[in-house]
């Protein structure tokens, strides 16, 4: 009786586990061909920006896919490798090089690892706790280690924006719309990052900076919406011609790409882009 208690307690245990996770099992043998495409390239050995491009580019061809997070309630993790945006790209990436710095490299440590990089604090709390301000997750990661806002560093001016896009949007977010209570705690969010600095760097000043841009480097494209902070996001790449372009997931129908253009360029071609924010992936400590 006594272990049948205890086998039955794992069962619930598993349970549980499972109940907190959203995958397929083609997302499993997704995460096991990326680990396995590390070994073959011994990229545990490599600097983690370099680490951030080869798993980066393993994803060139795959077709961006929109709203993959927003499924379920309450709020779980969420896996979903068959098809990325622009967030869920460099996110993936990241976490993949972070598990393959570390030498943690099963499907359970993926998904340890990317509860840390996207919840506030790395925890799952809701779903105000996911981090979906850009602005906010690099203030987060950049906090607790995992990547350092070099904006104001390389010659980032101040970046003054009142956000509240979420908040003042609520009905195009299903989760806001179907839990009012949430969008106190959203608002509660804008508020700190209102009360915080951040920098970037104008469009026209990227070329300027370009040097300073190391490849493998987080790049937030600033929007020109209003309450919005980030309008993109992707990373950057030196190419053969010497310079930084942008490894991106584009848009809905398209897929993920290289740049033909240099990065300053691709971000002055486009209205809704005022400029860059850049995070610099630190190695594991």
């Amino acid at each position: 009786m006594k272990n049948f208690k205890i086998i039955l307690a794992l069962l619930f245990l598993q349970t549980f586990i499972t109940a907190q996770s959203l995958y397929t099992d083609e997302d499993v043998e997704i995460c096991k061909s990326k680990f396995d495409f590390a070994v073959k390239k011994d990229l545990k050995n490599k600097p983690i920006n370099d680490v951030m491009i080869e798993v980066g580019k393993t994803f060139l061809g795959l077709g961006y896919e929109a709203f993959t997070l927003e499924k379920g309630e309450p709020e779980q993790l969420v896996i979903h490798l068959s098809g990325l945006d622009c967030y869920t790209f460099f996110e993936s990436s990241l976490v993949f090089a972070k598990c393959i710095k570390n030498g943690k490299t099963s499907f359970e440590d993926y998904q340890k690892e990317l509860t840390n990089i996207r919840y506030r604090d790395g925890k799952i709390n809701g779903y105000p706790s996911r981090l979906h301000y850009a602005s906010d997750w690099l203030y987060d990661n950049n906090n607790r280690g995992n990547v350092k806002d070099i904006t104001q560093q390389i010659g980032g001016i101040e970046f003054s924006k009142k956000i509240d896009f979420m908040s003042t949007h609520s009905d195009s977010y299903k989760q806001l719309k179907n839990n009012p209570e949430f969008v106190k705690e959203i608002k509660s969010i804008e508020d700190s990052i209102n009360s915080r600095k951040y920098y970037y760097i104008p469009q026209n000043f990227i070329k300027c900076v370009e040097d300073s841009i190391h490849n493998g480097d987080i790049i937030l494209l600033t929007a020109s919406a209003d309450g919005l902070d980030i309008s993109h996001t992707g990373m950057a790449i030196k190419m053969d011609d010497g310079r930084m372009h942008f490894l991106h997931a584009p848009l809905r129908g398209k897929k993920i790409q290289i740049t033909e253009q240099p990065l300053s360029d691709y971000v002055k071609s486009v209205d809704r882009h005022t400029g860059i924010m850049v995070a610099r992936v630190l190695e594991p400590k």
